[in-house]
């Protein structure tokens, strides 16, 4: 890996990993365009990166939302059915579901749903919950039910969830930022889990494009949620939904000619 791939890689983890357009498709795609490999280093530099992207959610939200001990209650219940099935079904995922065909089908039909949520959701007066520690436990629950979907490569974390949080009642902005929240475990466990089984070394230049990558990953991941977040106060989801289909599209031809 050369340290203009670590880069474009990092920046790519950071402008992906919160919106809802599938990060995992986005990598597994610079992965063939680039030409690197899956060694151990640059799964251990993927996580890196993400460690990256969810740094930039405690900067973001520490002071709004972290300090207040009843929202990690909510984030814990919401966190509880992926932690469990990602467990039990780690291995089966990573063997069968990472693949193009499974990627682009998942693009595309997270694309069609995202159209539909957002024409049918578009004239609902926006919720007005004062605060997201208030969100119930019911709430919380389901979002984490809709997370589940997510284990599947290219449906996308940030989608399914925030899916979750507006057909559960909160508004774009509320539901987005309890997906931001609930990313903190949910990613920080996948990722512990994935470093817990590294067995490699790392050389010295090897830190050098890990530090490089958890930096840009950070910083890229601040302006991509500041935005998204802004977008998402004047517009709907129709536009990733659109852009889910064309990148769906580019995987069944990576797909066909692989």
């Amino acid at each position: 890996m050369t340290t203009l791939d670590a880069i474009l890689i990092a920046i790519l983890e950071g402008l992906t990993e919160f919106l809802p357009i599938s990060s995992t498709g986005h990598m597994i795609l610079l992965s063939h365009l680039l030409g690197y490999g899956e060694d151990e280093f640059t799964k251990t530099f993927e996580i890196f990166i993400q460690l990256g992207a969810i740094l930039a959610i405690v900067f973001l939200y520490a002071r709004k939302f972290l300090l207040k001990p009843e929202i990690y209650y909510k984030l814990f219940v919401a966190f509880l059915p992926s932690a469990i099935l990602g467990f039990l079904f780690y291995k089966i995922i990573k063997t069968y579901l990472f693949n193009h065909w499974v990627v682009a089908i998942s693009l595309i039909l997270g694309g069609v749903v995202l159209i539909v949520i957002d024409k049918r959701l578009h004239a609902r007066p926006e919720a007005d919950k004062a605060d997201l520690a208030q969100v119930s436990y019911r709430t919380a629950l389901m979002i984490g039910l809709f997370q589940v979907i997510s284990m599947v490569p290219g449906v996308s974390r940030a989608a399914a969830t925030i899916i979750g949080g507006m057909v559960n009642g909160l508004s774009k902005k509320q539901a987005a930022e309890f997906s931001f929240l609930l990313a903190i475990p949910t990613m920080a466990a996948a990722s512990g889990y994935d470093l817990l089984k590294f067995e490699g070394t790392i050389t010295s230049d090897q830190w050098g494009l890990l530090i490089l990558g958890f930096m840009v990953a950070f910083i890229t991941a601040i302006g991509a949620v500041i935005w998204f977040v802004k977008l998402l106060e004047r517009h709907g989801f129709a536009g990733f939904g659109w852009y889910r289909i064309g990148i769906g599209v580019l995987f069944l031809l990576f797909a066909t000619v692989a």
